[in-house]
């Protein structure tokens, strides 16, 4: 096993850091961009002028594509006149969103660059957005990308695109003209790299060197275009963080789930049903979208569907896509993932005891063992954890990190020598009950430890950590592996993980193989599928 001390994981190997040319603004305003007006000396490419972000030149609000309801996205020309870039593009119709601005017609892409000059031919990052296909931003304070274009020494790219009913809802059967509804989210992402492939180089980017990464719904994102045929080649290496998408959601399911809005929208199975699809405003979708899922229970889950027409076979079963193989990939997971989002004060931890903790479980798990028995292991090999210390390891590795365990195996077991996979230990210094959580790795990624949402704190660990992971992920970008010396690729049987500790980052075998034997022992069903 290597061990290192705090901070000596940090420097990237093979790219350099330069100094980022431009005088900083001030911080960009809470989710949206300062509103400025052109100024000379603004950074200009394509026609489009930006604007100086926290002291990296930013391009907002970027159209790529324009798509009618349920229908695959058409690029468009770039614009005739000068136009301004500074501010986010809306949100796609989702729940409970972030900010107010919501539109349809929300396919932009943001832009942070060193150097918005053909001749700079840096790499590219490019990042999808979480919220398991159904809800998410790019504008998100955590995944502004100034801070990691100035630290990584490359073109960050944020996308938005279509979500839940808008870009996944399966309506096929509706009738030929929504032969594409149930991964039209996914054709925004593959029009959004072909935008990437044929203009970033007028913003400093190299076309040939083009990562992408995300969190959580993002991961699963690139996950399922490592098997969509009309991705390949758009994308030379891919992080996954927290989001794995090992199959795709079959075609019956995802019928069933389309009934059940249409249930809630009061319509029945018909011609007039796909009239008033494409005819109501999108706000009356948005609110039938928290009718019950019939397969999840909670509100309708979205996502990619196995439709035999962009997406042929199941990302990850019963193996990795073969188109994907070569491509180095970074997986990694958070050590108490499900701490995030099931709340220590809401009702499924509140007054959780012994005598009740197997029948909770029992819906939180993706895995089907007898939860009685899950507790029993879990008590005999850890006999001084508290109740819901089980509950909160027994969640993560019954739901959350076994999608990761599978990808990486079937990578290994193809031959897929450039692959890494890391684990998040350390726990939040801002609320150490918290541990280390689902999302708690995105501030380190980008840089962006202050900001709203950050858990990571900005002392000097959280600084090493952040160096040490923008180090990881700019290597991958610039080289094709992890800017980090000491991370060993993952083969097995070994299954060499990076450790992310708060005393140390280190390579362990195996980390969690007590956790990961037991919940082999039946198979993993992906939520939504």
């Amino acid at each position: 096993m290597l061990s290192h001390p705090p901070g000596s994981m940090s420097g990237a190997s093979g790219f350099t850091r330069r100094a980022v040319l431009g005088s900083g603004l001030g911080g960009a305003a809470f989710m949206a961009a300062p509103h400025l007006e052109a100024r000379t000396g603004d950074p200009q490419a394509l026609g489009y002028r930006g604007f100086s972000d926290r002291g990296t030149q930013a391009f907002l609000g970027i159209r790529y594509a324009r798509a009618a309801r349920f229908a695959p996205p058409r690029r468009e020309g770039l614009p005739k006149q000068a136009t301004r870039a500074t501010e986010f593009g809306p949100l796609c119709p989702q729940r409970n969103p972030m900010t107010p601005r919501i539109s349809e017609d929300c396919l932009f892409l943001n832009i942070w660059t060193p150097d918005a000059h053909p001749s700079a031919q840096r790499p590219v990052m490019v990042y999808f957005h979480g919220g398991a296909y159904n809800w998410g931003s790019v504008t998100d304070p955590l995944t502004q990308g100034p801070h990691l274009a100035a630290q990584a020494d490359a073109v960050v790219v944020t996308v938005n695109h279509r979500l839940n009913l808008f870009g996944y809802g399966w309506l096929q059967p509706l009738g030929e003209r929504f032969r594409h509804s149930g991964n039209a989210g996914q054709l925004d992402l593959i029009c959004a790299l072909e935008w990437v492939r044929d203009h970033i180089a007028a913003f400093g980017g190299d076309p040939g060197r083009v990562m992408v990464f995300g969190q959580s719904g993002g991961g699963a994102k690139i996950a399922t275009l490592m098997a969509m045929p009309e991705a390949d080649g758009l994308f030379h290496s891919a992080a996954t963080m927290s989001g794995q998408q090992v199959t795709a959601q079959g075609s019956a399911n995802g019928w069933q789930r389309t009934l059940a809005l249409l249930e809630r929208l009061g319509l029945s199975e018909g011609k007039g049903a796909a009239d008033a699809l494409l005819a109501l405003p999108f706000e009356r979708l948005v609110d039938a979208l928290d009718a019950t899922d019939p397969i999840l229970g909670g509100s309708l889950y979205f996502g990619p569907v196995l439709d035999m027409l962009h997406l042929h076979r199941h990302p990850f079963w019963p193996d990795a896509a073969p188109q994907s193989l070569a491509i180095p990939m970074i997986l990694g997971n958070t050590r108490d993932e499900t701490r995030a989002f099931i709340r220590a004060d809401g009702p499924v931890v509140r007054d959780l005891d012994w005598g009740n903790l197997a029948e909770r479980l029992g819906p939180q798990i993706r895995i089907d063992l007898p939860t009685p028995w899950v507790v029993e292991q879990y008590r005999r090999r850890f006999p001084d954890w508290s109740v819901e210390q089980v509950f909160y390891a027994a969640t993560t590795a019954g739901r959350s990190w076994p999608g990761q365990v599978i990808e990486a195996d079937a990578r290994a077991r193809a031959g897929a020598e450039k692959t890494w996979v890391y684990q998040l230990d350390r726990p939040s210094p801002i609320d150490p009950a918290r541990g280390a959580a689902h999302t708690d790795d995105l501030p380190y990624v980008f840089g962006t430890l202050d900001a709203e949402g950050s858990y990571a704190g900005t002392g000097r660990r959280a600084r090493e950590i952040s160096d040490a992971m923008i180090g990881a992920f700019a290597g991958l970008a610039h080289e094709g592996r992890p800017g980090l010396d000491a991370w060993q690729p993952y083969r097995l049987p070994e299954r060499q993980t990076l450790v992310i500790g708060e005393d140390r980052i280190r390579m362990v075998d195996d980390p969690r193989r007590w956790e990961r034997e037991l919940w082999g022992r039946a198979p993993y069903i992906q939520p939504g599928s």
